[in-house]
């Protein structure tokens, strides 16, 4: 069963880190572009970064400098590591992918998001 599981949200303070993940099964998750996406309350859905098959990564400009994207493979995982975290990364964040090899903005397959509050 093909599936991508979200899991590390939880309540930080501001300046705070957090380490999402992004497990895959029934596939393999290193031949595919893995993103991450975020919802905000009352705000569409924006994407966050984006790992290719090939490793080549991306991040949108709010984010740079302070998200990393990661996978290991012999865990069929995918990271997004969050630090200086700020109110305004709110948000419910998604894993999902393009069934392709490199970063697109054509999602197929969404995970069911994991819920990160940042608040003092």
């Amino acid at each position: 069963q093909v599936q991508l599981v979200e899991s590390g949200g939880g309540l930080v303070q501001p300046g705070g880190s957090l380490r999402l993940s992004c497990a895959a099964s029934g596939f393999t998750l290193d031949w595919y572009a893995i993103a991450w996406f975020r919802q905000a309350p009352g705000k569409e859905r924006e994407g966050v970064s984006c790992i290719s098959s090939s490793s080549s990564t991306y991040y949108t400009d709010s984010v740079k400098g302070r998200f990393i994207i990661s996978r290991d493979s012999a865990k069929n995982t995918v990271y997004l590591q969050m630090n200086s975290l700020k109110p305004e990364d709110t948000a419910v964040y998604y894993c999902a992918t393009d069934w392709a090899g490199e970063c697109t903005p054509a999602m197929d397959y969404w995970g069911k998001g994991t819920l990160v509050t940042v608040s003092s």
